[in-house]
């Protein structure tokens, strides 16, 4: 089936057949390897991509569901060579250890923030419960989520 959708700002279009997942096609046609597989059954949260500003797990999504969407993965978060203020903080913050959930992480974070609110954190560990991460004990992604929330706002000041 003739899908078109728009990845990380750049339109594709591909035949695909109508049973593949999202995360198949992302990691396998288009060489977007960053978004894991973990668990294809939506508990891991490791294949979180952004479908139309949406959270997704892309391991229950059909890449047929994705036509005439806006999909962005790990790959799209940094612009020009520079790392999302969400990419940096879990950097600085030690929000990641083996790296296999740090993409679902980053981009259920990332997510988090463009909903500009102001939750908590027993708000934040209740929405990024979808992840699992059997490394870091999530002290570092709690940090992390909290750093980029600060670093967003020093961004976005120092804008004219």
């Amino acid at each position: 089936m003739r899908t078109k959708f728009r990845v990380n700002g750049v339109d594709v279009e591909l035949d695909v057949e109508p049973r593949r997942l999202l995360v198949d096609v992302l990691r396998e046609d288009l060489g977007l390897t960053g978004t894991h597989v973990g668990c294809d059954t939506t508990n891991c949260g490791a294949c979180t991509v952004l479908v139309d500003g949406n959270a997704v797990k892309s391991c229950t999504v059909l890449a047929v569901q994705a036509d005439g969407t806006d999909v962005l993965t790990i790959e799209g978060l940094a612009k020009e060579g520079a790392l999302h203020p969400v990419q940096q903080a879990f950097i600085e913050k030690h929000g990641l250890q083996c790296g296999f959930c740090t993409p679902g992480m980053i981009m259920t974070s990332y997510w988090l923030l463009s909903q500009n609110k102001d939750w908590g954190e027993d708000e934040i560990k209740k929405r990024l419960s979808g992840n699992i991460c059997r490394c870091t004990g999530y002290r570092g992604i709690i940090a992390s989520l909290k750093r980029a929330k600060e670093l967003m706002r020093e961004e976005h000041e120092a804008r004219p």
